[in-house]
């Protein structure tokens, strides 16, 4: 099994293409939606993050094969006066887990980022999302001191 990493170029179609998918397959997870995305939505989704400038996108691949997504955000921290990466999606395809597939990838984005001054990188998981809270925490993701809230206010 060969894994290898890939910055996302949403210039290319193919990578177009491997993010919807692999989206989708995230959002039919029952970690996520527990359905398939919208038809509509996926042309809306390319062009938001074409037209968002913090957008950062890596895939893993296993022997040329896209099998996993990290869509990210680049923030910058204050306190460090340095960016910082935001995970805001990590989805492994269910075909390809519990291959190693996680680590590898979320072990080359803190590799990507340290080579390119980020601070640090930081995810938000479900409370109840158990096994990627192993994972994240099996590759150093820890709970931050002092602990923090996810909070969101719909508009």
């Amino acid at each position: 099994m060969n894994l290898s990493f890939v910055i996302v170029d949403l210039s290319k179609e193919l990578h177009q293409k491997q993010l919807i998918r692999l989206l989708d397959s995230y959002m039919r997870d029952e970690m996520g939606n527990n359905a398939p995305m919208p038809e509509e939505l996926a042309p809306k989704i390319l062009d938001g993050l074409k037209n968002y400038s913090g957008y950062l996108g890596f895939f893993a691949l296993i022997d040329g094969e896209f099998v996993a997504l990290a869509n990210c955000n680049q923030n910058f921290s204050t306190f460090k006066a340095k960016p910082l990466i935001n995970i805001h999606d990590f989805v492994v395809h269910p075909d390809c887990r519990g291959k190693g597939v996680g680590k590898f990838l979320l072990d080359a984005i803190a590799d990507y980022g340290k080579d390119n001054g980020f601070c640090r990188v930081n995810l938000e998981v479900r409370h109840d999302n158990e096994k990627a809270q192993r994972l994240y925490q099996k590759v150093g993701f820890n709970e931050c001191q002092p602990p923090m809230y996810f909070l969101e206010r719909l508009v």
